[in-house]
């Protein structure tokens, strides 16, 4: 059995970068009546560039959301959450080229 390593190694810092602040973006056009904007803002900007943080901020939205940062970020980064995710034995119909 194959272990992935990819998908648990850290990308560019450009491309985390560009990842974690358009997925900031897509979480403040939520309501933010209960604090849950805030506790998932919060949350993403505390993460650091290491191992798979990459592929924890894509894990934080369903897949509607994934769709929608998909659309926002770079054909890199969309590359290079694609290839994680064929990595980690997944199946990508929204990253993928």
């Amino acid at each position: 059995m194959n272990e992935a390593k990819l998908y648990y190694t850290a990308p560019e810092d450009k491309i985390f970068e560009e990842v974690k602040s358009k997925a900031i973006e897509i979480w403040k056009t939520y309501d933010n009546k209960f604090g849950y904007v805030d506790e998932k803002v919060d949350r993403i900007k505390e993460i650091r560039n290491v191992k798979d943080n990459l592929m924890y901020i894509v894990a934080m939205f369903d897949s509607y959301n994934q769709f929608k940062l998909s659309a926002m970020i770079s054909p890199e980064s969309r590359q290079a959450i694609h290839d994680r995710i064929i990595d980690g034995g997944g199946f990508d119909g929204i990253f993928g080229q």
